[in-house]
């Protein structure tokens, strides 16, 4: 009752960190501080996790809380508070119950005309034979097909109007389905508030203005890194903006929010482990846990007036049951309850009590761990059953639900004697908190847009945090919002590279490096040069300080060709020496009005023996470890020269391979 009678306050959501999977949300609310110290903080998503809420007084004030509790309550709404949508989806539903009918109408009109048929009078065995007129025939078949040709023309046009209000419901219902959650879709909706107690400085407390900040988790929320790049080719320059696609369906809708984002794990376990001490001596008994005391002496007779009274009245009078042929039959009323146990009254709501043996059972259940409870008789055995597990020596150990002392309920008289007189948690039937949930953490299945990569899959080992620079709009609707998070100082240059041994194609790339102290997640890139876009490409997890090369595509304006030669011969003492002269000539041409680089990659034959020589006559060199953006094979060598506009340039090189007589390469000596 004092709940109901607190204070309200309207909350504002102020912040969002989006992690992984789910939010953890954060809400400010104000006002005078009550004299009796409670207020009741509304606003709250039905989404929340009840476990997760957290409160605390901004105000320098000497004021704390001490207390904080979830409350639910109902709201109600006249059908002109409902949204637009909804309305039109209510009205769209009985246009098409409307049509409907209509049609069904019509097909029973045509159905009843189809049927009309000529019916002869009844004949009399003294009357003669009569002949039936032939015009009386034609004009019912002449009425019947006058008449089904409108009707048939009628239904054509009801079918047609059942399929246009059909097809406008079905786009309606599908608006609806993909619209923000946080708007009412029933009169009657269910809200959340927190239940705050606050306690403070004496006097000053009931005349200061507070301001409190509630914390909570919720789930129903994923986000996922995407960039765009714009750089310009003559100067070098560039810069990149990360942006995040944010999808939640927390049932709240998030309007002017800052905006954070997340790689951690919102639902992994950050306490640390626990190590016990270790005594040697003599042993000494197990300290009671907080909050537990024994049940009183005698709480087992405290009840037996109350078993001496029997079981419970019998029902008023008889039900009546009707059968088929035989009136109405009065029903035996059912047979009465064990006196051990004797009937529990009907819950509020209209919910029936649970029988007596599954009200035991489930009190044994929900009853603390190693608890002997006075005046229950042990169950039996079943044959060739396990023993049952024994409880473990000492006190029990009560739960966090337990200790909430003021979420316990006492059992009544009307419970069974292992619960009567003790102090329980209170059942949790609140079933559309769970479907609400269930409904919110199926944007975890949500697919992803083309390139994007989970935050999870592309942090790795670390974890990274973004905030949004400025506040951003993300409705509750379960589909992919974009939003621009900050600008990251990167480093730019254009690089081309080709493969002539394999493809006479020259590309462009652009070679990022990361010169901030954050990651650069996995992610779609949507690059734009000099003002035109060119493509959306792959961006690779960049650590702190790395480098990393993005693809651009071939560039048709820089041209290569090659062409190698191969010239066997023999060598050493009487021509024990087989000799494999391969020599690779590389042509370059630059067709652009600027000086490019461009890297040449070559490879070389390698070989695990020792006998067989490999010999290099050329100027390209090995890519060393960290020089470049990507790893190469022990076989690479390149070419990185600098070719001038509208310029040409030739490449020379070359290997032998020294074979023995004795030995000769696998698939033949004269392959490239």
């Amino acid at each position: 009752m004092a709940s109901e009678a607190a204070q309200g306050w309207d909350s504002v959501l102020d912040s969002v960190v989006v992690y992984a999977q789910g939010a953890v949300c954060r809400r400010v609310a104000g006002g005078s501080a009550p004299p009796d110290g409670r207020v009741r903080v509304t606003g709250l998503p039905r989404t929340l996790d009840p476990g997760s809420l957290r409160a605390r007084v901004l105000n320098d004030s000497g004021v704390r809380v001490t207390e904080a509790r979830i409350e639910v309550g109902a709201e109600l709404y006249q059908p002109a508070e409902l949204p637009e949508l909804h309305r039109e989806v209510e009205r769209l539903r009985d246009e098409y119950d409307a049509a409907r009918k209509r049609l069904d109408r019509q097909r029973d009109r045509v159905r009843e005309v189809a049927a009309l048929r000529p019916v002869a009078p009844p004949r009399r065995r003294e009357d003669g034979h009569r002949r039936t007129p032939v015009d009386a025939w034609l004009d019912l078949a002449e009425f019947v097909d006058e008449r089904l040709t409108g009707l048939h023309a009628r239904l054509a046009e009801l079918e047609d109007a059942l399929h246009l209000a059909e097809h406008a419901l079905g786009i309606a219902q599908d608006r609806l389905s993909r619209a923000s959650t946080d708007a009412p879709s029933d009169p009657v909706r269910t809200a959340l508030s927190a239940v705050l107690t606050l306690a403070g400085s004496g006097e000053t407390e009931a005349e200061a203005d507070l301001q409190v900040e509630l914390e909570y988790r919720v789930p129903g929320a994923v986000w996922a890194p995407a960039y765009r790049l714009s750089y310009r080719q003559d100067d070098g320059t560039g810069s990149l903006v990360l942006r995040a696609m944010v999808a939640q369906r927390t049932g709240e809708d998030w309007n002017a929010v800052h905006i954070g984002l997340s790689t951690a794990d919102l639902h992994r376990r950050t306490g640390l482990p626990k190590l016990r001490s270790l005594r040697i001596g003599r042993r000494q008994p197990a300290p009671a846990p907080s909050g537990w005391r024994e049940p009183p002496a005698g709480l087992a007779e405290l009840f037996t007036g109350y078993e001496a009274a029997g079981p419970g009245p019998a029902p008023r009078g008889l039900i009546p049951v009707a059968v088929a042929g035989a009136g109405v039959l009065p029903a035996p009323p059912p047979p009465p309850p064990p006196a051990a146990f004797p009937p529990a009254p009907a819950a509020p709501g209209g919910y029936a009590a649970a029988p007596p043996a599954v009200a035991r059972s489930r009190a044994l259940s929900a009853a603390p761990q190693g608890a002997a409870f006075a005046g229950a008789p042990p169950a039996p055995a079943a044959p060739g059953a396990a023993a049952p597990p024994v409880p473990p020596a000492g006190p029990p150990r009560p739960s966090s639900a337990e200790l909430d002392y003021a979420a316990l309920v006492l059992a009544g008289p009307e419970d069974p004697r292992n619960r009567r007189g003790r102090l329980f948690p209170a059942p949790s039937d609140d079933l559309v908190a769970t479907e609400y949930r269930r409904r919110a953490e199926a944007v975890a299945a949500l697919p992803l847009p083309g390139l994007a990569v989970r935050p999870r899959e592309s942090a790795g080992s670390f974890d990274h945090r973004f905030d949004a620079a400025a506040p951003a709009d993300i409705p509750s609707d379960g589909t992919w919002h974009t939003v621009t998070v900050t600008e990251i100082p990167v480093g730019l240059r254009t690089e081309y590279v080709c493969v002539p041994s394999v493809e006479e194609t020259v590309y462009t790339t652009l070679v990022i490096s990361n010169a901030t102290d954050q990651a650069l997640l996995a992610g779609p890139v949507e690059v734009t040069s000099d003002d035109g876009f060119l493509l959306t490409a792959a961006l690779p997890t960049l650590a702190p300080g790395g480098t990393r090369r993005v693809g651009l595509g071939p560039a048709e304006a820089v041209r290569v060709a090659r062409r190698a030669e191969l010239h066997e011969s023999s060598a050493g003492l009487r021509n024990g020496t087989t000799v494999l002269d391969h020599r690779v000539h590389v042509e370059l041409a630059n067709r652009l009005a600027r000086p490019v680089t461009i890297e040449v990659r070559e490879r070389v034959p390698v070989s695990p023996d020792a006998d067989v020589r490999i010999e290099e006559r050329a100027d390209w060199m090995s890519p060393q470890d960290g020089e470049g953006p990507e790893t190469h094979t022990p076989s690479t060598r390149l070419w990185r020269v600098e070719l001038p506009a509208d310029g040409t340039l030739e490449l020379d090189g070359g290997y032998e391979i020294r074979i023995p007589a004795g030995k000769a390469i696998v698939g033949g000596n004269r392959r490239s």
